[in-house]
This record gives structure tokens, sequence and C-alpha cells, in this order.
């Protein structure tokens, strides 16, 4: 059993990039649905798919690397809010991810979105990552 699912899902797809691989499977929720929904938004990974399994489902990444360096574009994945520890803000208050390069993704009362997004909006909530 894991306590902390999203910091799994970020570690998976951390170690992922460190290897070079091409694709990660990850144990499907539907917060981890969201959070790659937004990745795919941003440019942060190539593609996703949801395969059902009859069980809880897996949820394969394909991750995205620079064409010239072979690089991955994903630099660092941050986990803001922790179990022990939820870090909430309002909406003046969301921090900017290396000064707007990076994303942090919020959970408002709207569901899950960029930091960004939830500023345009006059949302606060609790902020899950920064991902540059």
């Amino acid at each position: 059993m894991n306590t902390d699912p999203v910091a799994d899902y970020l570690t998976r797809i951390r170690n992922a990039n460190q290897a070079g691989l091409k694709t990660v499977e990850i144990p499907s929720s539907n917060i981890k649905k969201e959070i790659t929904k937004i990745l795919v938004d941003q440019g942060f990974i190539l593609n996703y798919k949801i395969i059902d399994d009859n069980l809880q489902g897996i949820i394969k990444i394909a991750l995205k690397y620079d064409k010239i360096t072979s690089e991955p574009v994903i630099k660092n994945l941050q986990r803001v809010s922790k179990p022990g520890l939820r870090k909430y803000s309002n909406s003046k208050t969301i921090p900017r991810v290396l000064n707007g390069l990076g994303i942090s993704i919020v959970s408002t009362s709207k569901g899950l979105m960029t930091g960004k997004k939830a500023k345009s909006e006059n949302l606060g909530g609790e902020i899950i990552c920064n991902v540059y």
C-alpha cells in the first residue's frame, strides 16, 4: 500500500526520465489522470494512453525528449504539498515556477489546473507539485 500515490507517480516519471526510457507505466487514479492531462497540454510529455486491465487501470506515458540534445523536457518534478504537511495558497500567492518557465499544478474547487489558470480564474487551493 502506497501512502502518497502522487509522490509515487512523480517519482516514476522522474526515474524513467533519468534512465532515458521512452515510456513509463503507472497505476491509474483520477488525480493521476488529471495531472497527466495537464502535463500533455503544457508540452512536458508527448502522449498518454489509459489501459483498462479490469483492476485499477494503467496510465502509459510517452516521455518527451529534446530532438537535438536528447535531454528530457522535464528537468524537475517536485512534490510541494505532502500528506504530512499540506500547502495551500490563495489566488494572489500562487508561486511562479522558474520565473514562469515552469508550471505549478493546483487542486482547486473546480478541479486540477495550472497555477496560471487558477490565478486568472481567481481560485486558490492546494499546490500539488511544480514541474519545470
